[in-house]
């Protein structure tokens, strides 16, 4: 059973003559009585009483209300896919790390929004293993967080790196690390940290650089938001290692201060080296061929690296001089 049969089907029920019928689907006569002939067979039953008008048998009323429905479906569906090719979509999901969301990404939200006015424009602020999970589940459509090969490397994914930055160190301005102008692993794992919940990259990445150093990393407290890091931090215990983007507010902060990590030469413990993490954009190859997401897609990759470079030289010299005195 095909469905340019049931088309035929339909066409001769709704217009009572085999040859009208052909004539407006664009084919001959012969070939819709086939397709009749043809559909009459799979089923074993005869649909038309064969006379100067094409009228239903039993049978054929009662399939009639079916083959309806079934065409109906069909044109919904290829209407809603020619819809999709041509970026009617009424929506467009993404998932971004926290780091993105109050600094580099509104811009790019702007600029969609006045391109694709007609798209509704959702965004979820989650942890990079959470976004690439609801990504693989279909839940949105792009994604951007902290790279982990382990949920990239499958063949539908694409990932574009959009930039690579330092892992530094957060502390009160009168913490006793603060002292320092490059911090000492050796110092570090001396002091509890205040961590990001399970399921974020960042939370992974420290942890296993302290496995690997086969250091314990004391963490004393876990929250996920900006806002709460630096709150807690200023209390003047614990410190945070966070990504040199999650820190633009707190370096105008004077009750903070931001210190770089020690290199592996200065640092007395195995694999000390600075701390860095990747952040990257994810989709699926089918998705990358929708207009809406392919634009979006286009417009993090011309504004975000760019705006990481402009916002980071633009903070003045007396501020960084401030966070490192």
């Amino acid at each position: 059973m095909r469905l340019e049969q049931l088309q035929a089907f339909l066409a001769i029920a709704q217009i009572g003559s085999f040859q009208q019928a052909a004539r407006t689907s664009g084919v001959t006569q012969s070939t819709i009585s086939r397709q009749i002939q043809a559909l009459e067979a799979d089923l074993g039953i005869e649909l038309f009483h064969r006379s100067s008008h094409a009228k239903l048998t039993l049978g054929g009323e009662r399939l009639l209300p079916h083959v309806r429905k079934i065409c109906q479906e069909w044109q919904t569906a290829t209407e809603e896919l020619a819809d999709l090719i041509a970026g009617k979509q009424p929506q467009l999901c993404i998932a971004v790390i926290h780091s993105l969301c109050g600094s580099y990404l509104p811009p790019v939200l702007q600029k969609f929004c006045h391109d694709y006015p007609d798209v509704q424009l959702r965004v979820t602020s989650l942890g990079s293993d959470r976004a690439l999970k609801v990504l693989k589940d279909g839940m949105v459509d792009l994604a951007i967080v902290m790279n982990n090969r382990f949920l990239t490397t499958s063949r539908e994914m694409v990932v574009e790196v959009l930039y690579d930055e330092p892992i530094e160190v957060l502390t009160a301005a009168n913490h006793p690390l603060s002292q320092y102008e490059f911090i000492p692993w050796s110092e570090l794992i001396r002091y509890p940290q205040v961590v990001f919940k399970d399921g974020y990259g960042m939370q992974r990445l420290i942890q296993d650089r302290f496995e690997r150093m086969e250091a314990t990393l004391q963490s004393a407290l876990e929250v996920n938001t900006l806002d709460a890091f630096r709150g807690v931090v200023r209390q003047g215990e614990l410190i945070a290692l966070l990504p040199q983007s999650a820190l633009l507010e707190a370096r105008l902060d004077p009750t903070l201060a931001i210190r770089s990590l020690a290199s592996n030469h200065t640092s007395g413990l195995a694999d000390g080296s600075s701390l860095t993490r990747r952040v990257v954009m994810v989709t699926t190859q089918d998705r990358l061929q929708i207009p809406p997401i392919k634009h979006f897609w286009q417009l993090v990759l011309e504004n975000i690296p760019l705006q990481i470079d402009q916002q980071l030289s633009a903070l003045s010299p007396a501020i960084l001089l401030d966070n490192v005195s």
